[in-house]
């Protein structure tokens, strides 16, 4: 089941520790003149996408959001037998 992940950052309340652009290189980076983070990648490939969750994670000023949602054409999951 496609899922389709959105990266959001807000650069307000970083601190730049830096944790996402080395766990992330190819999603995060890091402004030269602040070291505040950048987003290189607000739709990060599926094969990037769980270093950006996992960077997210270790994000101390926890300013990195992942949004995943399933593909509009993609069938529903299994339904709950008890509903």
């Amino acid at each position: 089941m496609p899922i389709t992940v959105t990266i959001s950052i807000d650069r307000d309340r970083c601190v730049g520790a830096g944790m996402c652009a080395l766990t992330a290189p190819e999603v995060f980076d890091q402004d030269d003149e602040d070291g505040l983070v950048l987003l290189r990648s607000a739709e990060p490939s599926p094969d990037r996408a769980a270093a950006a969750r996992q960077a997210a994670g270790l994000c101390p000023a926890r300013v990195i959001t992942v949004t995943e949602q399933r593909a509009p054409d993609s069938p529903p999951g299994p339904q709950d037998p008890g509903t």
